[in-house]
């Protein structure tokens, strides 16, 4: 294992504050340096699920033996290092099914950072890479935040789940199981599933959807939690690639109810490219796991340094989002009450930026959403539905409207704000979604251009920093534009805040 200590970012440790807390009264502060997970640690975790499986049939698969002896053998370590553990029971085709929950005493428990990993295996075979290696690694971690006694801000919960093999199974049943209460105090999920491919590649979950490709987007925040992850490996030199939420593993649940997620993933079925051999190294042409879903899936079918690479990625992850303290709110607005917002005169004939209760629009999928953030208004280009979902977008050009004057504090503010941009394939990159800051001089902060695909309305976030502007009078100034022909262009925006 490499010897090192992660400088954080204070960019990063704002913006993921920012998207997966909200308010504080506290001073924004770097989050805590995160440690350096021993390899060996992680390989007898390991070795440990190897031998419960060849004493069970060679299997550690729902409704089998061997799937309980490795929720009583995680559990078991866990409650010796302090966390307060549920095995909590389901069915499915007839079997009782297990997840273990972990929860580290402390945080804040309105802002909670799940992580988690499935546990069983397939019947073929004991499932050590898939995905035992996302268990130890996680499992790793949580012995590390006991051996530290580490005192988050946020609250940290644990979690290994069963019968993912079969559907998902075992997370459907905890994330259908929450309260609508409980579900919103889980402000981000980091999901881990096979880490340690024998052919491995580095994929991070594409949580701004910058490949676009795809599902799209995960929720608002998830962003934040990709950046995190891509920040530890260009801290070690490694280059990572966008992976799709596909729905194949166990954030799902999770980001079908809207919670941000994130997480990191070596490689199953799929074929390393010639591109990616010469990125990572390896064989191109060959699988980045052979022995997938097979009896030969045991602990000489992993690639032990992509396994120290993901499970110290965990690690890194957990210290910097759970210890990071908030920043400050200096301004906000969710846009449930009128605080001066005023349109600019543009060219758009219609699809003007308003202050509303947004109508949703399909074509192709979601353009215009009708849900937002927070609350029931956000800014949106024509709230209305209309008779079809051309009727209200954005046509003729270009609509802005802009914020009330705003007073930067002095220092390193920041500016966060909620955002989707949806729009046909008919589209260009002539079309946009831009935000300016307009001070003693004029800055586009942030810009979303359209392309010549379809492309669905998913809300996402964003944090820039606005220190250029410190101590001056500024607005925010939000354009969006129909520049191309006939295009089907919508926008919205919410949750704007000043940070400090």
């Amino acid at each position: 294992m490499r010897s090192r200590l992660l400088a954080v970012l204070t960019t990063v440790t704002l913006a993921v504050a920012c998207a997966l807390t909200g308010a504080s009264a506290q001073a924004a502060t770097t989050a805590l340096a995160a440690p350096d997970l021993p390899l060996a640690n992680v390989k007898a975790h390991l070795a440990q699920f190897q031998s419960i499986a060849s004493a069970n049939g060679g299997n550690r698969a729902h409704g089998r033996p061997g799937y309980l002896a490795s929720a009583n053998y995680v559990r078991g370590r866990l409650d010796a290092a302090g966390f307060t553990t549920t095995l909590q029971s389901f069915t499915y085709n007839g079997a009782t099914g297990y997840n273990v929950i972990a929860d580290w005493p402390g945080g804040n428990p309105d802002d909670i950072l799940m992580i988690g990993a499935h546990l069983d295996s397939v019947t073929a075979g004991p499932g050590i890479n898939d995905n035992g290696s996302g268990s130890a690694a996680i499992l790793e971690t949580a012995l590390e935040v006991s051996r530290q006694a580490l005192q988050p801000t946020k609250h940290l919960r644990f979690a290994w789940w069963g019968a993912e093999e079969l559907g998902l199974r075992g997370s459907q049943f905890y994330v259908t199981n929450l309260s609508a209460t409980e579900r919103a105090r889980i402000k981000g999920y980091l999901n881990f599933d096979m880490v340690g491919s024998p052919n491995a590649g580095y994929f991070v979950y594409d949580g701004d959807n910058s490949d676009g490709v795809g599902s799209g987007p995960g929720p608002a925040g998830s962003a934040e939690l990709e950046r995190v992850l891509q920040d530890y490996f260009t801290s070690i030199g490694v280059p990572t690639r966008g992976t799709d939420f596909d729905g194949r593993s166990d954030y799902g649940p999770f980001i079908s109810r809207g919670i941000p997620a994130g997480g990191t993933f070596t490689g199953a079925e799929g074929v390393k490219s010639s591109a990616q051999a010469q990125l990572w190294g390896g064989t191109a042409g060959q699988a980045f796991d052979v022995c997938y879903h097979r009896s030969c899936d045991t602990t000489a079918n992993i690639n032990d340094t992509a396994l120290d690479r993901n499970a110290d990625a965990v690690a890194h992850a957990v210290w910097t989002i759970s210890t990071a303290v908030p920043p400050v709110v200096v301004w906000s607005d969710d846009f449930e009450t009128d605080r001066g917002w005023t349109r600019v005169t543009g060219t758009a004939t219609s699809g003007l930026w308003e202050r509303g209760d947004p109508e949703s629009t399909t074509s192709s999928g979601a353009k215009q959403l009708g849900t937002t953030v927070s609350g029931v208004n956000d800014l949106v280009t024509g709230r209305l539905a209309g008779s079809s979902a051309g009727v209200h977008d954005i046509d003729g050009g270009v609509t802005s409207i802009q914020s009330p004057p705003i007073t930067l504090p002095a220092g390193s503010p920041k500016l966060s704000f909620s955002w989707y941009l949806a729009h046909g394939s008919n589209s260009s990159s002539a079309d946009y979604l831009r935000v300016r800051v307009v001070g003693t001089t004029t800055s586009t902060v942030f810009q979303q251009l359209g392309a010549a695909v379809d492309r669905d309305g998913a809300w996402a976030s964003a944090t820039v920093d606005v220190s250029a502007f410190a101590g001056q009078s500024v607005r925010v100034l939000v354009e969006a534009a129909d520049l191309s022909t006939a295009s089907l262009v919508e926008a919205g925006v919410d949750d704007v805040k000043i940070l400090q």
